[in-house]
């Protein structure tokens, strides 16, 4: 038995979801079927989390104890489309921007906090350094463009706007 860390629902398909799991997969789900539909073998580590794009239902990424990030295509999802690497310890969430087809943002157990760009050749677009723990929470608004909040273990949360600092008042 391995832990399953995330279930994120398909933004266009509603009785379709993805998981990440400590058994290295990724697992697309159907309500309507009695087991998942697709078993992706995404990491050669645990993965932690996992989201859909939200402009394209068939896109979605994977973030792993290896230190990466994988951006898949189910639709041909036997090599990812890209690798993202930059953070130094495992990747702990990330989540796709409602806005920005393909930003999207990440936390680690670096204590950091990087803003992606997966279709540009230097995709690494910010790197935010203000927790002081392990970051474990990271979201973008769904209302404002840019809009950013993290969690840590160093019992904060920080809301800012992507390009300021988020230590500032």
């Amino acid at each position: 038995m391995h832990c399953v860390y995330s279930a994120v629902w398909n933004p266009g398909h509603a009785d379709v979801f993805a998981s990440a799991s400590g058994d290295c997969t990724l697992r697309i789900w159907d309500v309507r079927e009695p087991g998942s539909i697709m078993i992706i073998p995404a990491h050669e580590f645990e993965i932690l989390s996992c989201d859909w794009n939200k402009h394209d239902e068939c896109c979605l990424a994977t973030a792993s104890v290896d230190k990466s990030i994988r951006v898949w295509d189910v639709r041909h999802y036997r090599v990812p489309l890209t690798v993202l690497n930059g953070h130094g310890y495992a990747v702990r969430k990330l989540k796709f921007s409602p806005f920005r087809r393909s930003m999207m943002v990440s936390c680690s157990y670096d204590m950091t906090v990087c803003m992606w760009d997966y279709m540009v050749e230097d995709a690494l677009v910010g790197r935010y350094d203000h927790h002081t723990e392990f970051a474990v929470g990271v979201d973008m608004s769904v209302l404002v463009d840019g809009l950013l909040a993290s969690t840590g273990w160093d019992e904060m949360v920080y809301v800012w706007q992507h390009g300021t600092d988020p230590r500032a008042p």
